[in-house]
């Protein structure tokens, strides 16, 4: 019948799948209080996890391996099954990474595969099956469900935090080490030829002395061997009070790093999130991975300020999930989402903020300092003219948003010139 309206067409099947794969993706990479499903995956992961570090411990006791033998290789196996899926599922949704959905899919997810973090996780389960395959020693295997422990490392911002505190501090934590075989060598020629006639079998050479020294400058002093002349004793108190100071030097390094690490993050800030930025989608994985090191993260509560007018213009931000409003624009307010990037201008301009910018919702924002944005804008120009750009845009879009909102005020006339009659 000409009359009679066309039958609804179905959605092609890769429009759904896309959609699916787009909420796994959010669901494993942003989990937290934005996305409750992904807290709750997160969660049960990292119960999971520690669980299985628990059965792991609880398999070398004998008689609870007897008695529980059973049980415990079922858990075994459900426990990989949890992690099989979840490392097919990574790999799977890993082409809604702007960066790799320009490749072609086998060669985006290989790309994806070979991260540091997906090689753990395919690591976490690849022996259970390689026994079903090739049966070895079962024993051997077990070792590498240690490497489910490592997982943490991808939910715990407190692991991620002292892995780039290690990473930034080498040169003087490698310092640190030199004086740390500096002072063992120099007690272990010292107390050598204090102590080599009264005891020649403990401190015959300076290798042998070298364990004294050890357990002397790590204060743990195990007492098999101690120093017998009264040169040997003040030197061995010497050696106890250096070696406090020596274990104070790494542990100051590393406990500052921690602090101001542990103040510039607040959430744990993946690959895969900054990947998924717009403004850096044109670079590299080794390009992102730089830039997610020197990103500050921040979380907002909803109504609170993030910008206030008058605040120093010292950082551009960059929303990674969440919704944000930016006041006082002549325009009206704007919504900021996911992606969108504010404070640009201010920073380029080195000047204080002109705006408002409220969290509307839960937000997480990465915050791109003066530093940071100026070693990026050496490496990478692209990404300069990009904000050059939007700034520009929006420079221009203020001004006409002005103008059009404050029309030219009409000057008035003096009473001495206006004409006669003039109202």
């Amino acid at each position: 019948m000409s009359g009679a309206e066309p039958a609804a067409q179905p959605k092609p099947p890769n429009k759904t799948w896309a959609k699916w794969r787009r909420k796994v993706h959010d669901v494993l990479e942003f989990g937290g209080d934005a996305r409750p499903a992904g807290y709750l995956v997160n969660a049960f992961i990292i119960t999971l996890i520690v669980l299985n570090a628990a059965a792991f411990a609880a398999e070398t006791v004998d008689d609870i391996a007897i008695r529980y033998g059973r049980a415990l290789d079922a858990f075994n196996a459900a426990s990989v099954l949890v992690f099989t899926v979840e490392y097919v599922l990574r790999i799977w949704s890993s082409i809604e990474i702007p960066m790799l959905s320009r490749l072609p899919k086998w060669r985006a997810r290989l790309r994806f595969a070979a991260r540091p973090m997906m090689i753990i996780d395919l690591l976490a389960v690849l022996p259970w099956y390689l026994y079903l395959i090739f049966p070895v020693d079962l024993r051997l295997l077990r070792v590498f469900r240690i490497f489910r422990l490592l997982k943490l490392v991808r939910y715990s911002p407190a692991l991620q935090t002292l892995g780039r505190v290690i990473a930034d501090e080498y040169r003087a934590l490698l310092g640190a080490l030199l004086v740390m075989v500096v002072l063992l060598l120099f007690s272990s020629s010292v107390i050598y030829f204090l102590e080599r006639d009264a005891q020649p079998n403990v401190f015959g050479s300076i290798p042998a002395a070298a364990w004294w020294s050890l357990a002397t400058l790590t204060t743990v002093g195990y007492g098999d061997v101690v120093p017998l002349t009264p040169m040997g004793r003040v030197f061995g108190g010497v050696v106890m009070l250096l070696g406090v100071c020596m274990f104070a030097l790494p542990i100051a390094i590393i406990a500052t790093g921690f602090s101001l690490e542990s103040a510039r993050h607040q959430f744990v800030a993946t690959w895969s999130m900054v990947a998924r930025v717009p403004l850096f989608s044109s670079m590299n994985e080794g390009e992102v991975a730089e830039i997610t090191k020197v990103l500050y993260t921040r979380t907002y509560l909803p109504g609170s300020p993030i910008v206030r007018a008058g605040d120093a213009g010292d950082a551009m931000y960059i929303i990674a999930n969440g919704e944000a409003e930016l006041l006082k624009v002549p325009g009206g307010p704007v919504m900021l989402r996911e992606g969108d990037f504010f404070g640009e201008m201010a920073l380029l301009e080195r000047r204080r903020h002109r705006h408002d910018v409220f969290a509307k919702t839960q937000c997480r924002v990465f915050v791109l300092d003066s530093q940071a944005l100026a070693r990026l804008s050496r490496r990478h120009p692209e990404v300069m003219r990009a904000i050059c750009t939007v700034a520009r845009n929006r420079s221009r879009m203020d001004a006409q948003a002005k103008n059009v909102s404050t029309p030219r005020k009409r000057r008035a006339v003096p009473l001495a010139r206006r004409k006669p009659g003039a109202g």
